[in-house]
């Protein structure tokens, strides 16, 4: 009787994480599966887990395996890739650090593509695009998550009116909180609403590598990364460590957010990340009272740059007060009944970032 890698998969989901609920083969833990002549030969992986953890998964692992028919003899092996063993370094650079920055980048288990949401400045409404892009994404079919990577000043907590605190087990595995049938993850989660992060660079740096990384995100068709403004320690930690399907790149029509947009571009492109297109947020506004439209903020400036750079301009969305309202209260313009022309804009451009995305992805 054959026995094959999925029957052993199977077996293997009836074993769980310690402290969680989460089987060893959604977050990935097993290894190499081997059956020859009724010999089974497992191994179990260990990353961040402790020892003492892993041991009691690897006993689980050899009880529940020794019951399938058709083994005669079974090996359940540790496979330890968690540094803890004695490891030779690659050279190191001029300055102490790795001569290959793209060495951890790798596709998050879990996930089928990473969407990020840009700015390069602050104050263009990047939060509330990425907010309603994820929300768009779910509400088109998709399964979606939304990682608010800004350590500094995290607002998904507000907009989404989300404050319990994520499960984090042992092995510091991260289990994000729900809302709104997403899978949502912020530090402003795990701290005080008035707390101030008072981090150097490279705590941020780990805490982002440690959300990305350490996060057990359930069946994702989109993860989207709602980025702190700027081109520094978040972004480039962002794309060293997983592939990107693409990014968005949020601007208003005024020079001074254009310019800045126009750096955040080319600092996507020097590292080979693929950029989406370019979104124009506080567009314009269309008077109730009369129905004129008022370009308060310039007007044209995102299909300047969309031109400049080959991109498409993926939307232009107006200055709508229900998208405050909605980002204060905590129910975001697509969770409202209203259906406006605003949300219209939102759902077009959930339709352009998937075809998009699909499209670099392969």
């Amino acid at each position: 009787m054959s026995v094959t890698r999925d029957d052993v998969l199977a077996v293997l989901r009836e074993v769980k994480v310690p402290g969680t609920k989460v089987d060893i083969v959604k977050v990935d833990l097993v290894g190499k599966v081997e059956f020859t002549d009724g010999e089974l030969l497992v191994e179990i992986v260990r990353t961040t887990e402790k020892e003492e953890t892993i041991e009691v998964v690897q006993q689980m692992a050899i009880e529940r395996l020794r019951e399938m028919p058709g083994v005669s003899s079974l090996s359940v092996e540790i496979d330890d890739r968690s540094g803890s063993q004695p490891k030779k370094k690659a050279p190191a650079g001029p300055h102490g650090q790795s001569p290959d920055p793209w060495a951890d980048r790798e596709a998050l288990p879990g996930v089928k593509r990473v969407i990020a949401v840009a700015s390069a400045k602050g104050g263009v409404g990047k939060s509330t695009v990425a907010v309603n892009l994820a929300l768009a994404l779910a509400e088109e079919g998709h399964r979606v998550g939304l990682l608010d990577a800004d350590i500094y000043g995290p607002s998904l907590p507000t907009m989404l009116d989300v404050h319990m605190p994520p499960e984090v087990t042992e092995d510091r595995k991260i289990f994000p909180g729900q809302a709104h049938d997403m899978q949502v993850l912020s530090m402003g989660f795990l701290i005080e609403p008035e707390q101030a992060v008072i981090w150097r660079g490279p705590m941020v740096f780990s805490a982002v590598k440690q959300f990305l990384k350490d996060t057990v995100w359930d069946e994702l068709d989109y993860l989207v990364v709602d980025m702190p403004p700027g081109t520094g320690d978040a972004q480039l930690t962002l794309v060293q460590q997983v592939p990107l399907a693409g990014v968005v790149m949020v601007t208003t029509p005024q020079e001074v957010a254009l310019a800045d947009v126009r750096r955040g571009v080319q600092m996507f492109r020097q590292v080979e990340v693929p950029v989406l297109g370019i979104v124009e947020n506080m567009s314009y506004f269309l008077c109730p009272d009369n129905g004129k439209k008022y370009d308060i903020f310039g007007t044209g400036g995102g299909a300047q740059v969309a031109k400049k750079f080959d991109l498409p301009l993926l939307a232009e969305i107006p200055i709508e007060p229900r998208i405050r309202e909605g980002g204060d209260t905590g129910r975001p313009l697509m969770l409202q009944d209203a259906k406006t022309e605003v949300r219209k804009v939102f759902l077009g451009l959930a339709a352009k970032v998937d075809e998009l995305a699909v499209d670099h992805a392969g």
